[in-house]
């Protein structure tokens, strides 16, 4: 039974407070400091929660097509904002008469290879073990995204199972499970302690989540696709020139 009841609306407006919270954490507070660590461990739901609405947003959309063209028009807008947040330095640079590109995209991008990963998975005419390669291949174009394989695999994984809540939940924790052991490489180990915020998502879907759309405003629709870009680019400006 559901505890607490927000909408779809609802739920994304708190994933995006917590990535907010997240990316700040990232241009100003050390990692390992407790507070970092909180703050970073609450951004953990803003991936996995929106690769559950893109496979929410596949199974109800009339029009595949439209919904990825808007995902990769906004990830494409998203490249240079996340590319000054992360480093410092616009995508495209001269240097020495080289030009230097860095390809590295925020997680619209991420998500949009998940759309296309589930879209091959339904719809693809051909054998599962080709369509398994795919996959395979939209995880290694992922590297160069934000949330690399992992928001691939939940966007197909909870499609793939989304009449099965034990199935679901399992396969997501066992990705999840990946995504955590990768950080604990870090050193100090325990300083990727915030990882494991990834395992609030089952039990934030799970019974606070009510399955209904909530206002079907386009303000709603669009907030998130706008405010990606412009909050990265207002935090990478406070990060590499303000402060």
């Amino acid at each position: 039974m559901t505890r607490f009841s927000l909408n779809r609306n609802q739920l994304k407006y708190l994933v995006i407070i917590a990535m907010l919270i997240d990316h700040i954490a990232w241009a100003f507070v050390p990692t390992e400091s407790v507070l970092g660590q909180v703050m970073h461990f609450i951004g953990r739901l803003t991936g996995p929660t929106m690769a559950y609405f893109v496979a929410e947003g596949y199974y109800y959309t009339k029009d595949v097509k439209k919904y990825a063209l808007r995902l990769g028009l906004f990830a494409l807008l998203s490249w240079v904002p996340f590319v000054y947040f992360e480093f410092g330095s616009l995508p495209v640079v001269i240097e020495n008469g080289s030009v230097i590109i860095l390809p590295f995209f925020g997680v619209l991008y991420t998500l949009l290879l998940g759309l296309i990963a589930i879209w091959i998975w339904d719809k693809g005419k051909f054998p599962t073990p080709i369509k398994v390669l795919c996959v395979i291949g939209l995880c290694i174009l992922s590297l160069f995204g934000d949330w690399p394989v992992f928001d691939v695999l939940w966007c197909l994984f909870l499609f793939i199972y989304r009449d099965g809540p034990k199935q679901k939940w399992i396969s997501f924790s066992c990705v999840a499970v990946g995504c955590c052991l990768m950080n604990f490489t870090s050193d100090p180990w325990w300083s990727g302690l915030w990882m494991t915020g990834i395992f609030m998502v089952p039990f934030l879907i799970q019974f606070c989540y009510n399955g209904k759309p909530g206002s079907k405003h386009s303000f709603h629709k669009w907030f998130f696709y706008i405010f990606y870009p412009a909050h990265l680019a207002v935090l990478g400006v406070l990060r590499w020139i303000v402060l």
